[in-house]
């Protein structure tokens, strides 16, 4: 089963459109084979002149050009290229190999330099197979990010479910009103990026667009946050200051965890939303505001309501236009874009030349349930690309939270291999557990995925591992 699927995601390779130039006409013709039998479209040229003609009629996904040529230098045609097609893929050949043509192409911009040998045609192959997986997530990225700009103005918001592709929708739909919106999920599902791009899609995108957390600060600060102060109100009042409320005039007021708001400061927003008027702490005066106020929380309002610990009136007041956004266990088919998406800031950061994710690790992201949503997928991609020292993340560097493992097992096992049994003592069968889930997962990636190798890796009949890999839910 594992082996079928590393089968389909090599499957799913998105396919290249690649020109080949070279004088030599058998090596166009290796190569326009071997790459169409990889499913890749693939042009020829045998000059750079006729090269140049069809980067000019024509977009490329990977150049592939020899050195020297009768007429033109592949620099020259990279140079151009690069010009022409920015984004094209350039690798270079050569079969006299010299270190000051290699340094020269990098510097213009080449992306690989192969040198002709007697493995010259696998290291294209890897080369072009690399390029197009990465094609695969860009042009997904890509169209995504085009929908994004279309429906919200963001490209902060990653997602393609059913679900956050409604929201999508919903935002769309209830952007250009001015009616408040209530936005309810999980602490990490991003409510913040949901209440940004309704802003962003509004006609008051031009405005503020002011934060607050509600639970951040106590009563008396709150209010004084919300709608300001006059000189002398109180101790350390030295100078009239205006409130959140007079900041957003004309724009939009984002109401983070609304829900810890105490009763009496319900009660002050409430005649805020009804009436307009903010009246600054000491002031006797009243202020007209326009202020489109977003509110969100990870509580059940209509428990805390039933509970006598939130108005029922300021809830209906807020949540006029009610949006949930789902946690990430509950859309489980955007965590591989979310990983992507997340590896690509980070790789980017630490310059560090990670291409991807390997499918071991990819399944491990899928099947954790993510309680933390999208803040600890982020969180865990980013640790994931300061430990990998590889081209790809593997399973080894994710949590052992990912691979099944307690805190508590995992503190019994030191690096070492050595056995620590804590003074409160251990499960022993848990421990053996996790154990037996480390060899299986480790000897399932040297086996890049083949059940039967990784049962010989571990010396155990296929059936054996066949139970392991059932009792480990693997």
């Amino acid at each position: 089963m594992q082996a079928t699927k590393t089968a389909a995601r090599e499957a799913k390779k998105e396919a290249a459109h690649i020109l080949v130039v070279d004088d030599e006409k058998s090596l166009c013709e290796l190569l326009e084979i071997t790459f169409r039998k990889e499913g890749h479209r693939v042009e020829l040229a045998n000059s750079v002149e006729t090269a140049r003609r069809k980067l000019e009629g024509s977009l490329f996904d990977i150049v592939i050009s020899d050195i020297r040529m009768p007429g033109g230098s592949g620099l020259d045609l990279l140079r151009y290229t690069k010009e022409v097609a920015p984004d094209s893929f350039f690798l270079l050949m050569t079969a006299l190999p010299d270190l000051d043509t290699a340094v020269d192409a990098l510097n213009s911009g080449a992306d690989r330099f192969v040198i002709k040998d007697h493995n010259y045609v696998d290291q294209l192959r890897r080369a072009v197979a690399e390029v197009s997986e990465s094609l695969k997530w860009k042009k997904e990225a890509g169209y995504l990010r085009r929908e994004l700009r279309r429906l919200t103005g963001l490209d902060n918001i990653i997602g393609q479910s059913p679900k956050m592709k409604a929201i999508f929708d919903l935002i769309q739909t209830v952007a250009p009103q001015n009616s408040r919106v209530l936005i309810t999920g999980e602490s990490g599902t991003g409510k913040e990026l949901v209440a940004r791009a309704i802003h962003e899609n509004s006609a008051r995108s031009q405005t503020p667009f002011i934060t607050i957390n509600c639970g951040a600060f106590p009563e008396t600060l709150l209010e004084s946050e919300l709608f300001g102060y006059v000189k002398g109100a109180f101790t350390g009042a030295n100078e009239n200051r205006r409130g959140l409320f007079q900041a957003a005039h004309g724009g939009t007021l984002f109401m983070d965890e609304i829900g810890n708001m105490n009763l009496a400061m319900q009660v002050k927003l409430y005649r805020v939303l009804q009436e307009g008027k903010v009246r600054p702490l000491g002031s006797t005066d009243e202020l007209d505001v326009d202020v489109r106020v977003i509110a969100a929380t990870n509580k059940d309002l209509e428990k805390a309501i039933a509970a006598g610990e939130f108005r029922e009136d300021l809830y209906y007041r807020l949540s006029v236009i009610p949006i949930h956004v789902p946690a990430l266990r509950e859309r489980r088919e955007d965590i591989p874009l979310l990983a992507r998406h997340f590896l690509e800031r980070f790789r980017k950061e630490m310059e560090k030349p990670i291409q991807g994710i390997s499918p071991e690790a990819m399944e491990l992201l899928e099947s954790y349930d993510w309680p933390g949503n999208v803040r600890e997928l982020e969180n865990t991609i980013e640790r994931a690309v300061a430990l990998e020292s590889g081209a790809e993340i593997s399973a080894r560097v994710l949590p052992e939270r990912l691979h099944g493992v307690s805190p508590a097992v995992s503190s019994s096992l030191n690096q070492a291999g050595m056995v620590e049994i804590p003074d409160e003592g251990i499960d022993f069968e848990e421990v053996v557990g996790a154990t037996e889930r480390r060899y299986l997962q480790a000897a399932l990636e040297k086996a890049g995925g083949v059940r039967t190798r990784a049962a010989e890796l571990l010396r155990i009949t296929y059936r054996s591992f066949r139970h392991y890999k059932k009792k480990h839910n693997l």
